[in-house]
């Protein structure tokens, strides 16, 4: 098999809709996976044709994209996580800027999977993994991308998950600032229903921020799912709360000031 072969497979791919491969694929095509196979993979690699987020898994990248070195992860996250047998969905800020709530574009595409997996940095971008043992239980939505759909946590997910990973999400500040605009989008009823699956401190802090930023009808849903609180924890974690003033409503000690941004 020559370069110009191998060319011509991922030609065709891209003609058909297709912007992803595997090594099994190729072998499948060819029929062997030779030196010369590997030294046509790497030319095209080279000539920024294709890209391997994986060993063994190849994306295509059209020419708009050439300059930027890969197609947007969503081109290929899926195909990605079918690939390697692990569940997962699109969430936190990148499934928040998916419904609209894009005020500080995310420096990474965040994924959430269900076991320890490292950051990839294919060409300029950096997906980055977060693991939970509730990957399978989360409610989704499949979002249609230009090569197909991808799974996406749901606003209401998405709002939890926000204020439980909070280092990834930006911390309070910015966690806010996206509530502020992920609230038109919220469903009081089914984020109500979500909360009984989160500890009730992140319950909490979701409620009191949800407060914060005037969506209140979500935030009294949450308020009444509460119920009777136990004793109160900090808003901030990791923060002293000495002498901070406690918000009997969320059963938190305000221990630090919430300053989203003007949207």
């Amino acid at each position: 098999m020559h370069g110009r072969s191998l060319a011509n497979f991922v030609d065709d791919l891209q003609a058909r809709g297709r912007y992803t491969f595997t090594r099994e694929e190729v072998h499948q095509a060819f029929g062997a996976w030779t030196p010369a196979t590997r030294a046509s993979l790497r030319r095209l690699a080279d000539a920024g044709r294709i890209v391997r987020p994986r060993q063994g898994f190849y994306a295509i990248v059209p020419l708009e994209y050439r300059s930027a070195g890969s197609p947007p992860a969503s081109w290929f996250i899926d195909d990605l996580m079918r690939y390697v047998e692990q569940p997962y969905y699109v969430g936190l800020l990148s499934a928040a800027a998916l419904y609209g709530a894009a005020h500080q574009r995310a420096q990474e595409f965040q994924v959430v999977t269900d076991r320890p997996t490292r950051t990839l940095f294919v060409a300029r971008l950096r997906i980055r993994f977060l693991q939970s043992t509730r990957v399978r239980e989360r409610p989704v939505r499949q979002v249609k991308t230009e090569t197909g759909s991808i799974r996406v946590s749901t606003p209401e997910a998405t709002a939890l998950d926000l204020v439980h990973y909070l280092a990834p999400a930006g911390q309070m500040d910015h966690v806010a600032t996206v509530l502020s605009e992920l609230a038109d989008v919220l469903d009081p009823e089914e984020l109500t229903r979500l909360a009984d699956t989160a500890a009730s401190v992140e319950v909490r802090r979701l409620g009191y921020l949800l407060e914060l930023v005037g969506a209140t009808k979500a935030a009294d849903g949450l308020a009444d799912a509460l119920g009777t609180l136990d004793k109160a924890r900090p808003l901030e974690p990791g923060l002293p709360q000495r002498g901070a003033e406690r918000n009997a409503r969320w059963g938190l000690y305000v221990n630090a000031a919430i300053e989203p941004d003007e949207v």
